[in-house]
């Protein structure tokens, strides 16, 4: 019962039974004959195709391999058995396509397909990103909008209808369920699904948010404790000290000192103002839009105000840090260039700990200074970041061993932070993660324009709050390293 059975073997029928071959012996299908008592008619499996194709046209082998479905199927098994012992290459190239296909699941920023029992009430599977939060606020609305085009349908201005208000009605449930933590801007709470989609191709372009260590934010305000480390010279970690004592000697006392960082969530609006027709004509151009502009606008404006941000309603970047450190300028050294000691001195600032995550992030108006700086030595010199010569192939990208990543977004060649080596672990971001969407249909009204907003809640901190002394040197050390100006 529940599987396939072979059908009871009859008097006088004939069954092919695969004999196992000796060791470098071709395997065999063999005959049973009842009538015969014991006797057999062996039939070769072919090893190639040359035999394989030479079986099957001979007729007698032919029709004991296709008497029926069970001795067709045990030839096939056989030939393909022997094929794949014979020739190691085939499972070799099943092996790596099976760890490519399982190494490109596992890479981080792909959608992934998630089907769990009981996950969606038709049993159909669930798609979504690895930044997906299901206790986050809008993961109550999914459900029932799974995409920009039924989300930006519903919530228009200009939506009319039964179905447009009930849908409007149940975002409002929600969003007044979450209760006061989010301040009343108006607006709708975007699904979770849409918002942590918008987080995962906003990565793909973002310079800080990225590398940095991200905090859920469930309030508006979260404390996030921090360890208040200004020195190793005499204690580490903010005040452990260690002590090596005989046996049974008096221990000594000592506690780190821990400080704490207050996320405080900063509103980001971005705002656009998108022509009627493609709310009434054309809403799959108006969600590829939101799919790709919106994400890439919202990475641009996080990134600015994570590199230069004062602190003042928007995040503190870490050009602010009041941990950074700066590398002065080389005795002598000519307004608004890069020197080979800059670089060298800059690495020397950064802590021990964060060198094998560090970065640096240099202003794009900085590549023809480093393209060209060289080391000098006695009356000669040469290049030391490009060493080809000839200019041919693409500049190394790195420096000293770490990567670059050029940016609009840094200060300009010459000034305090065009060039910086950062460890972006000591940076946080805090994630409100609740998005809000707006639409109006009055503001522009004689433009025939709907003007959209969508708020995001975030704030940006650097994780330590002062540069570090060393046991032993005089100069300090951070995960904030930027180059003085030279002016």
């Amino acid at each position: 019962m529940g599987g396939h059975h072979r059908p009871p073997h009859r008097a006088g029928a004939t069954r092919l039974v695969v004999a196992r071959r000796a060791p470098h012996q071709p395997d065999a299908v063999q005959r049973d004959d009842d009538h015969a008592r014991g006797g057999t008619v062996t039939t070769t499996v072919p090893r190639n195709a040359d035999e394989l194709a030479e079986a099957l046209g001979d007729t007698a082998t032919l029709t004991r391999i296709v008497e029926s479905p069970d001795t067709l199927k045990d030839f096939i098994t056989e030939y393909a058995k022997g094929q794949a012992r014979s020739d190691e290459s085939i499972v070799a190239q099943i092996r790596e396509e099976t760890q490519k296909q399982f190494a490109d699941i596992l890479r981080g920023d792909q959608i992934e397909t998630i089907n769990r029992l009981n996950l969606a009430p038709d049993g159909a599977p669930v798609a979504r990103s690895k930044h997906y939060n299901p206790k986050a606020p809008g993961a109550g609305l999914d459900k029932q909008f799974g995409n920009w085009t039924d989300f930006l349908g519903a919530v228009w201005a200009g939506a009319k209808g039964q179905t447009a208000m009930a849908a409007q009605d149940q975002i409002a449930r929600i969003q007044n369920a979450f209760g006061s933590s989010v301040p009343s801007d108006g607006g709708f709470l975007i699904p979770e699904s849409l918002r942590s989609e918008l987080l995962r191709v906003s990565l793909e372009m973002s310079v800080v948010r990225s590398r940095a260590r991200v905090v859920p934010m469930e309030t508006l305000t979260v404390p996030y404790p921090m360890i208040d480390s200004t020195s190793n010279a005499s204690s580490v970690y903010g005040g452990i000290v260690g002590y090596w004592t005989e046996e049974g000697g008096t221990l000594v006392d000592s506690a780190p000192t821990f400080g704490r960082i207050t996320l405080t969530a900063k509103k980001l609006t971005l705002y656009s103002e998108i022509p009627n027709e493609l709310f009434t004509d054309s809403i799959i151009s108006l969600e590829q839009f939101m799919g790709e502009s919106y994400p890439e606008a919202l990475a641009w404006f996080e990134d600015v105000a994570f590199t230069e941000g004062n602190g003042v309603g928007q995040p503190l970047g870490y050009l602010n840090a009041p941990a950074a450190v700066s590398v002065a300028k080389e005795s002598g050294q000519s307004a608004g260039t890069i020197v080979w000691e800059n670089i060298v001195k800059a690495y020397s600032r950064m802590l021990p700990s964060s060198i094998g995550r560090a970065v640096w992030v240099a202003h794009i108006d900085t590549f023809p200074e480093l393209a060209t700086m060289a080391l000098s030595v006695g009356t000669g010199g040469s290049a030391v970041w490009i060493g080809n010569g000839d200019g041919a192939g693409a500049p190394p990208m790195t420096i000293l061993g770490r990567p670059v990543i050029f940016t609009e977004k840094a200060s300009t060649v010459g000034t305090a932070g065009d060039i910086n080596f950062v460890d972006f672990g000591y940076y946080l971001i805090g994630d409100r993660q609740a998005m809000q969407a707006e639409t109006s249909t009055h503001f522009k009204f004689g433009n025939d324009k709907t003007a959209m907003r969508v708020i995001e809640r975030v704030d940006g901190q650097p994780w330590i709050k002062s540069a570090i002394t060393p046991k032993k040197g005089s100069n300090t050390l951070s995960p904030f390293v930027k180059i003085a100006t030279r002016a």
